[in-house]
Parts: C-alpha cells; sequence; structure tokens
C-alpha cells in the first residue's frame, strides 16, 4: 500500500508489460522485417491487420478477440476440454491485450527503421558470403536499433494505458486482473479521488519519462 491505495495494480502492470515487451521484441521485430523485406501474397492484409488497432475502437477488438478466444469462441471450441487455454479473465488475456494494444507502433517504427537501410549493403553483404540470418544480426539489427528502441517505448506506453481491450480480456477482476489503468477507472467509478489521483499522476510520470527518452535520444 502507498498513499491508501493498493499496490498490487502496479505490480501486475509490470508484470504484464514486461510479458507483453518481450512479445513485441520477438513477434514485432519479426513482422517488421516481413513488411519491409518481403513481397508475398497476404502482405496487405497482414499490414491491416497489425495496423488496425491504431484505428479500431479498442472496446470492439477486444469483445472480437473475447468471442475468437473465450470459452466458447471460434479458435478455441473444438479443441478438447483438456487443451483449451484459459486466456479470457487472467493475467495472460492482459498480455495479449497489452501486446496487440502496442503492436502497431512497435511494428511501423521497426519497419520505418528497416526500410532506411539501404539496400546496397545487403548487396555488399551478399557479395561476401553472408547468409540472410548473418545479415540480420550484422546490419540490420544495429542500423534499426532506434526504430526497435523507440517501438519498445512507444508500446511500452501504449500499453500502459490500455482500457478496452483489458477490460474485455482481463475482466477488471479485483486483486488478479486489475491493471494501473483499470484502478484509476475504479477509484473513479468508487469516488477514490485520491487513489485516482495518485496512480494518474504515476502513469503521467510514466508517460513524460518516456516522452523526455524520446526526445533525448532523437527518435521524436
Amino acid at each position: 500500500m502507498w498513499g491508501g491505495c493498493s499496490a498490487a495494480p502496479l505490480s501486475l502492470s509490470l508484470g504484464v508489460l514486461a510479458a507483453s515487451l518481450a512479445l513485441q521484441l520477438v513477434i514485432g521485430t519479426a513482422l517488421a522485417w516481413l513488411l519491409a523485406r518481403r513481397n508475398f501474397a497476404g502482405r496487405g492484409l497482414l499490414d491491416a491487420l497489425v495496423t488496425l488497432p491504431l484505428v479500431f475502437p479498442p472496446i470492439v477488438l477486444g469483445y472480437g478477440l473475447l468471442l475468437l478466444l473465450g470459452r466458447q469462441g471460434a479458435l478455441v471450441r473444438w479443441l478438447p476440454p483438456a487443451w483449451q487455454p484459459e486466456i479470457i479473465f487472467t493475467a495472460t488475456g492482459l498480455v495479449l491485450a497489452a501486446f496487440v494494444a502496442g503492436l502497431p507502433l512497435m511494428v511501423k517504427s521497426v519497419q520505418a527503421a528497416l526500410g532506411s537501410v539501404s539496400p546496397r549493403l545487403h548487396e555488399a553483404a551478399a557479395l561476401l558470403g553472408h547468409g540472410r540470418w548473418s545479415v540480420f544480426w550484422r546490419i540490420d539489427v544495429p542500423l534499426a536499433r532506434r526504430g526497435v528502441v523507440a517501438g519498445l517505448i512507444l508500446a511500452a506506453g501504449r500499453s500502459l494505458g490500455e482500457v478496452g481491450l483489458s477490460l474485455m480480456l482481463g475482466g477488471n477482476i479485483a486483486g488478479r486482473t486489475e491493471t494501473l489503468s483499470l484502478a484509476i477507472y475504479n477509484h473513479v467509478l468508487d469516488g477514490n479521488a485520491g487513489c485516482a489521483n495518485t496512480l494518474s499522476l504515476l502513469l503521467g510520470a510514466v508517460a513524460w519519462a518516456a516522452f523526455w527518452a524520446l526526445r533525448r535520444w532523437g527518435m521524436l
């Protein structure tokens, strides 16, 4: 407890954030590389799906994921009961919500950074006998690292402030799936302005620190 407010939402949010950023680093970077480096059937559809959370109402997107991943969801109900994953109304659902919310910012930042790498560097590396994986680690990663860092910072900020997706996938269960943003929402509904103000200032400070970092390192 601090300032009369439970520390549980902060602890949960930090755990969710760490897990979602790990997914962003692996899956988000891979998607960005695909969109920046490869032409394939369905590329436009993949790009649209990745960008969708930027423009689609979060509560509606969360409801769609609920219909897909709930116990009777279209992607789950055909599995044997023992194999059905526990996603909805769990911390896993919160991680999924945070990941989906921040994915467009991660992918677009890294995609733009990869797109700025000169193709001549790839050609030179290929002439020297470097394979695709070697080129990725020796050229793409070092030259695109600022985009990766910027994407992680932006995705983290977006994930921490997410409410609609977290509400639908996590359920807003006190003590179990109540993140910082949901805790602010709950305190406002309960008339607890003190805790709502404290948590809002905390998230505001994190957002300001992220903005300062992006400006300081020339990423904005």
